[in-house]
């Protein structure tokens, strides 16, 4: 046979083969038996293996995985792939008609309603019609290259077909249909390997793997629902969606074209009825605005498009058995009862344990040990126990009884009148109490340790050589640290520079890191901005409340009448104000902030709000810009809110700075504006 013969030969093979890939893997037809298909896959490899020179990139004898990758380099995305808002109820979803349609200037849009995956999101590249990328989502603006493992997914073709454009990107979901799931799962049994506990964080975890042959092994299928690039000629969604499938792509198997949003209610009525019998798992649904022209005059806020919203389902509830109550001890002394639960499958997570956060709670629901009750878990959010199905309480329930001693360290609890929490009165002598304070202590918005995990703290408060946060400056050193497990000398000398790294602080980030109640991020920038020194502070802080209940304290922006209560209580304790001074002759130390009196304040008496990830400046230069010009910086966003300024993955306070029609500026405004100022910020 010659080599022309037989070069012919696999590209008839190769056509064949993908013909047969689009029909079973996009359109779900099979063609032909799973012998005849496995024959002329083997046949091509046979014919490749005598003949290397004829492998192509695009064969689908290489979806197998290659070497092992040292790890995956970023990748910018050059359109940013940006999330949606969210609906949680028909009166949101009528909301988010209201602004399309008062955005365009009409009266009523046509939509196209599709299911939403509970996948990871993925970005495919084609030039020429080969795939020459495939790329995680990140943070929205850049992320990961996975082309190796992309290349191991059996539905997503290597080379298109028809009239592709020269630049295709799609954007898509990575899914784990829930039969491949259980069969994934019945494998890893028979082989006594540990099983994959839900289909979205395995398929995560296979599109991550640094070893694309384990990938291939996964049942990763594709799901395209959008195009980044080349959409050009296409008048809208529904018709490239069309398009995309003749290229050779997978795309969604339902979609509704919804001509009004009494359209969109009724596929969503629809589909809540069908969701456990899709093949897949949702947990919404995605409406988009069908028509490109109309999407481009709606255009963006920040972080999402005006023109789309994801209609999210009620959270998932399962009933399972109450079998007793635990109690943590968090940073405050606060004591939590968590549920220990008979393990249930709530929303594809195996739930044992759920908050039943506070006495109070426990009272609403009447819940006592024994109960069946309902667990419900949205999102990534702590499982709670939401209800109680009484017609099955057993007679022997037992009430939930709240401890009067601290269960670690054995001080008196008490609550406080008018809150509805229960507090260990330990404070520092509370070893559980200790280990949460020196988490926060170094965590990154307060003192930013680093090496200095969880564990380790664990570890230093057990063996009882850190009584409180000036001990990790004064009684460690090489020698203990090298002493403790999984630590060498090298790491023990690691923690050591970083501890004296974090030695140069500001003000502000050595306020949150004390972890005085209700003191955030936001507060202590406030308090630092307002008095500049810790010992005005101090002074301020100490100076009682009128006869009306009024703080000196609350001239500060976020600071009402219980925040200044807990500042005053705080340094009112000795053992506090000992510490801060331990910490102080430690070698913490900070520049003291300048009251510059004689700057302009054009912004006084305006307040703003920062909100998502800011790029050309830090949130907290951006926020201490903010206050030389005069301006209170919140944390929140209300009616008082003169103006929000919101970068990528703003969120929540977006939201509700549009619903109050609070204005709204991107990141490229307000540094106009510092410059018009002449601000300086930064080192």
């Amino acid at each position: 046979m010659t080599t022309d013969t037989v070069s012919q030969q696999v590209r008839a093979l190769v056509e064949r083969i993908r013909q047969l890939d689009h029909a079973y893997y996009v359109n779900n037809e099979s063609l032909v038996p799973d012998s005849e298909y496995d024959a002329l896959l083997n046949q091509l490899r046979q014919l490749e293996a005598q003949h290397p020179s004829l492998v192509t990139a695009d064969s689908p004898t290489q979806r197998v995985g290659g070497a092992v990758a040292q790890g995956f380099t970023s990748v910018t995305h050059d359109v940013p792939m940006l999330s949606l808002d969210n609906a949680f109820d028909a009166e949101q979803l009528v909301d988010f008609d209201r602004r399309v349609c008062e955005g365009l200037g009409v009266a009523q849009v046509t939509y196209v309603g599709e299911p939403k995956l509970d996948g990871v999101a993925l970005s495919l590249l084609y030039r020429d019609g080969e795939l020459v990328r495939g790329a995680t989502r990140g943070d929205g603006l850049t992320g990961e290259d996975v082309t190796a493992n992309v290349r191991t997914i059996r539905n997503v073709p290597l080379k298109l077909v028809g009239d592709y454009p020269a630049v295709l990107e799609v954007r898509g979901e990575v899914v784990i249909h829930k039969a491949d799931f259980e069969q994934l799962n019945k494998k890893a049994e028979l082989a006594g390997e540990k099983t994959y506990a839900n289909p979205r964080n395995t398929a995560s975890g296979s599109l991550r793997q640094l070893d694309s042959a384990m990938t291939a092994k996964r049942p990763l299928k594709f799901c395209a629902y959008s195009v980044a690039q080349g959409q050009d000629g296409y008048d809208c969604h529904s018709e490239l969606m069309e398009k995309l499938k003749a290229w050779g792509l997978p795309t969604h198997d339902v979609q509704a074209s919804c001509q009004s949003i009494d359209d969109c209610h009724a596929f969503v009525e629809e589909m809540s009825a069908k969701r456990e019998a899709l093949p897949y798992d949702i947990d919404g649904l995605v409406f988009k605005v069908d028509q490109f022209a109309q999407q481009e005059e709606l255009g963006f806020v920040s972080r999402a498009p005006r023109w789309a919203i994801a209609w999210k389902f009620p959270a998932q509830e399962k009933l399972t058995k109450l079998l007793g109550v635990d109690f943590q001890v968090g940073r405050t002394g606060a004591l939590t009862p968590v549920a220990r639960l008979e393990p249930v499958n709530v929303a594809g997570v195996m739930v044992s344990n759920a908050t039943l956060h506070n006495q109070d709670e426990i009272a609403r629901l009447g819940v006592k040990i024994g109960d069946m009750v309902s667990v419900r878990r949205a999102g990534e959010v702590i499982p709670q126990v939401v209800s109680v199905d009484l017609s099955q309480r057993p007679d022997d329930a037992l009430d939930i009884e709240f401890p009067s001693q601290c269960p670690v360290c054995h001080s008196d609890v008490e609550r406080v009148e008018g809150e509805a929490v229960a507090r260990c009165t330990g404070g520092l002598v509370c070893s559980a109490q200790r280990v949460e304070a020196l988490k926060h202590f170094v965590s990154r918005k307060a003192m930013d340790v680093d090496g200095l995990g969880d564990k380790l703290l664990e570890q230093l408060v057990a063996r009882d050589w850190i009584q409180g946060p000036a001990d990790l400056y004064t009684q460690l050193d090489v020698v203990k640290l090298a002493s403790l497990p999984r630590m060498a000398e090298k790491s023990a000398q690691n923690v050591l520079a970083a501890l004296e790294a974090s030695k140069k602080t500001t003000l502000a980030k050595f306020l949150y890191a004390l972890g005085i109640r209700e003191v955030g991020v936001s507060t202590a920038n406030n308090l630092a901005a307002q008095y500049g020194t810790l010992a005005a502070l101090k002074e301020a802080a100490l100076v009682p409340s009128d006869e009306k209940g009024n703080w000196v304290l609350q001239e500060v922006d976020d600071v009402g009448p219980i925040v200044a209560e807990h500042i005053h209580n705080f340094f009112a304790q000795p053992e506090n104000t000992a510490q801060i001074d331990a910490l102080v002759s430690a070698g913490i130390n900070w520049q003291e902030i300048e009251q510059d009196n004689d700057r302009p304040q054009p912004l006084a008496g305006q307040t703003w709000v920062l909100t998502g990830k800011l790029e050309q400046i830090s949130r907290a230069d951006g926020e201490a810009a903010l206050r030389s010009l005069g301006a209170k910086v919140a944390g929140s966003v209300s009616k008082k809110t003169t103006k929000v300024v919101a970068g990528p993955g703003a969120g929540s306070k977006l939201a509700k700075a549009e619903s109050l029609a609070v204005p709204v500026i991107n990141e490229a405004a307000f540094m106009q504006l510092l410059l018009t100022y002449d601000v300086e910020f930064g080192e």
